[in-house]
């Protein structure tokens, strides 16, 4: 075509071509301007399948009009051929520029901020690129970034993701189901699955590039193409600092989160992932001493004032203060979580390293911290000392130390002091927000705090005892100090409970709704409070509400205590097993130590029959309630779910062990005579499982929804028994 004239278009010289079409330069005679002309290949342009994929792109990118999209300025057709006007680009593409090795920090930044610009702009609008790689991104020679080639986009018309039911009304599907559209290496783990994709596959692909731009190399690497899938879905890249020790340890933080592969954790929009570029840009091109101290890290690898709080040592071997060690430690956790600047492990990852002989080295190590804060504690009548220290894991060196003697009604005084000093030793400005935020106490009565972390800790199991035991310490604690909202809450979560699973008797109802709603008032954005209104509405079949009040919660805790537990049950109790899979890292991270969070999850697993993952998550499981034991043998339904857990695992012996156990503790206990049918029915001892289970529905379990979806009753199915106590569901 070069030297030929095409419409009002003047065609000079061949630019180059691609699998989806061939690029001349042309010079638009009309408006006297230079232009690009794109054309499909002539043995491609009869292909109904692949001119339908050429036209959306340019119907696409025609949408969008920003400086970071390569602007479309017309669609034509010549001679039966289509073609594409677009903007005349000079520079040359990304992928020629990796080649020759990483690039500079400040062009990785600034081209990433302009091309998460161009995906959040094209997001917004509902369109999905689908083949985010260097060779589809060019840089002029003004070093702006251009998004290109929209040919694989998806149009969200609805502004969410489609279904695929949604997606064949709409229109005919570009491929056939199943298939996998991208480029092999910057796929994310959904496309090579052939799986539906969202915003966030760009995101996925956009780590990817990020990656080769900041080392020179791609994450996921191989000789063949399901060697490179292989990796993709189930390997770990290198860290980038590894490849490239000029990096900052910010760097590597956003790469690995844009490359999660579970997209629920993953960057949820592009804004969220530019906001984090422009954050260490900022902090780069500043000078600033926080800058300075990263840069000092880079070679090893850390986040910066990544924090590891690790359980207290208790030196006093008095069993009962292991509830005060734990409650101190998780309150300091969540104490320095109230520190913007700092990074804070969860609960559920320093628990592996409760009463263990590690060193804040090897933590520093395997958790990638920057630093590890450790002590002892020891009570003796109304005194504690504390001895705490906070290690530099990259020297081996305490940054700070301080030995604490107070009395016991100081220990809000002395949570708030150990969170300041160890701002003031990594030379943090609090702002006024969180200066306000340390100094507010859950409660001034210190024995009332005394009585709830005892009852948070008799909560937790669950059983009509230990129920009852948690709500007359919660009684207490609230008849000391009726304006301790955390208190409250835990007398409405208790009688939540127990109309959920033992008594579905009005007044649990109404205690409970007087003692949120009293929780509620004292604090109105109180997770633990919204997670028993949560638990009320699981209980009446509400789970609808039971999942709002769960995702509320999240948002302003996401560790609250049994939040996961609620919105597990609550996506099981309605066959969202999918949503309940997708959810499991985050369940695990906020609330991976209560051995109850897991029970949903296992159900979920199992239902769908992904046996490799529900065989790993009860092992997980296994290891949490073995370690409860441990610390607390009297633990009924640790025990009574390691039985059931042993059995699935072919420890039979064991599992008879512990399910007599606590039979013998509980005999009359719903939920300990449930999980002893549910062994029993995987055993295939149908005749005891029915008559426990009618025990168990005599003690007080009621939940059909439940019992007719447990995968482990599924052999009770259409046993006469069964299906009189637990009835078919209504349609």
């Amino acid at each position: 075509m070069v030297q030929n004239k095409i419409i009002h278009y003047s065609v000079t010289d061949e630019l180059g071509s691609g699998g989806m079409g061939v690029v001349f330069r042309a010079e638009d005679t009309r408006l006297q301007r230079p232009v690009a002309l794109k054309f499909l290949p002539t043995d491609l342009a009869t292909d109904h399948q692949v001119m339908e994929r050429f036209l959306r792109e340019a119907r696409a990118a025609s949408s969008l009009n920003h400086p970071n999209i390569c602007t479309i300025y017309a669609i034509e057709e010549h001679e039966g051929s289509y073609f594409i006007v677009m903007e005349l680009l000079e520079g040359d593409v990304l992928s020629s520029l990796v080649q020759r090795g990483p690039l500079d920090i400040t062009d990785v930044l600034n081209f990433s901020i302009q091309i998460t610009e161009a995906l959040e702009a094209a997001h917004a609008r509902g369109i999905v690129h689908r083949d985010i790689k260097p060779a589809n991104i060019f840089i002029t020679e003004r070093k702006q970034a251009k998004v290109l080639d929209f040919g694989l986009a998806k149009i969200d018309r609805t502004g969410r993701r489609e279904s695929a039911l949604e997606t064949a009304l709409i229109a005919e599907p570009l491929t056939t189901p199943g298939t996998s559209m991208g480029t092999i290496g910057y796929m994310s783990p959904e496309q090579a699955r052939g799986q539906l994709t969202d915003g966030r596959t760009d995101l996925f692909s956009f780590g990817t590039v990020l990656y080769q731009m900041a080392t020179g190399v791609m994450p996921f690497r191989g000789d063949t193409s399901a060697v490179i899938f292989e990796a993709i879905m189930n390997r770990e890249p290198v860290a980038v600092q590894e490849l490239n020790s000029k990096l900052p340890s910010e760097l590597q933080v956003i790469t690995r989160k844009a490359l999660e592969k579970d997209r629920s954790l993953r960057y949820q929009t592009a804004t969220e992932l530019k906001t984090d570029l422009l954050r260490l840009k900022r902090d780069l091109e500043s000078g600033s001493k926080k800058s300075a101290e990263a840069g000092e890290r880079r070679e090893n690898g850390h986040a910066e004032k990544s924090i590891a709080v690790l359980y207290f040592e208790n030196l006093s071997g008095v069993k009962e203060d292991e509830y005060l060690r734990d409650g101190m430690t998780e309150d300091i956790i969540t104490e320095l979580s109230k520190i913007r600047e700092l990074k804070i492990f969860p609960r559920p990852t320093v628990l592996a390293y409760r009463d263990k002989p590690v060193t804040s080295t090897q933590v520093g190590r395997q958790l990638n911290a920057a630093y590890v804060l450790g002590g002892t504690l020891r009570r003796s009548g109304t005194r504690l000392r504390i001895n705490t220290q906070l290690v530099d894991t990259h020297t081996d060196f305490p940054l700070w130390s301080e030995r604490f003697d107070r009395e016991m009604k100081d220990v809000f005084e002395l949570q708030d002091e150990i969170a300041r000093s160890i701002a003031d030793a990594l030379r943090i400005t609090l702002s006024p927000q969180e200066e306000k935020a340390l100094a507010k106490k859950p409660t001034d009565n210190l024995h009332a705090y005394d009585l709830y972390l005892r009852g948070r800790s008799h909560m937790r199991q669950l059983t009509r005892q230990d129920l009852d035991f948690a709500l007359q310490l919660f009684d207490s604690a609230v008849a000391l100090d009726q304006s301790f909202a955390l208190a409250h809450a835990g007398v409405a979560n208790v009688c939540a409970r127990l109309y959920d699973s033992h008594e579905r008797e009005p007044r649990w109802i109404e205690r409970c709704s007087a003692a949120s709603g009293r929780a509620i008032a004292l604090q109105p954005q109180l997770a633990e409070a919204i997670v028993a209104q949560g638990w009320v509405f699981y209980a009446d079949q509400n789970y609808k509400e039971a999942i709002r009040c769960a995702q509320r919660a999240i948002k302003l805790k996401a560790h609250c205590e049994g939040v996961y537990h609620l919105l597990g049950s609550a996506y099981f109790s309605t066959d969202r097993f999918e949503e309940a899979i997708r959810i499991v890292p985050a369940a695990l991270e906020a609330n991976g130590d209560d051995y109850n969070t897991y029970v949903p999850y296992i159900n979920a697993l199992d239902s769908l029959g992904h046996k490799e993952e529900c065989s790993a998550l009860i092992s997980k499981q296994v290891e949490v309630l073995e370690k409860q034991l441990l610390t607390n043998p009297e633990d009924v339904r640790a025990r009574n779910l390691v039985a059931t857990r042993y059995e699935q695992q072919g420890r039979l012996e064991d599992a008879e062990r512990e399910m007599n156990l606590a039979i013998s503790f509980r005999p009359n206990d719903p939920g300990i005579l449930y999980n002893a049918a549910c062994m029993y029915a995987l055993r295939g001892n149908k005749q005891q499982a029915l008559q426990i289970l009618t025990r168990a529905q005599a003690a007080g379990f009621h939940d059909s929804n439940w019992a007719r979806r447990d995968p482990d009753l599924a052999s009770l199915h259409g046993e006469p028994e069964f299906e009189r106590i637990y009835p078919p569901l209504a349609a």
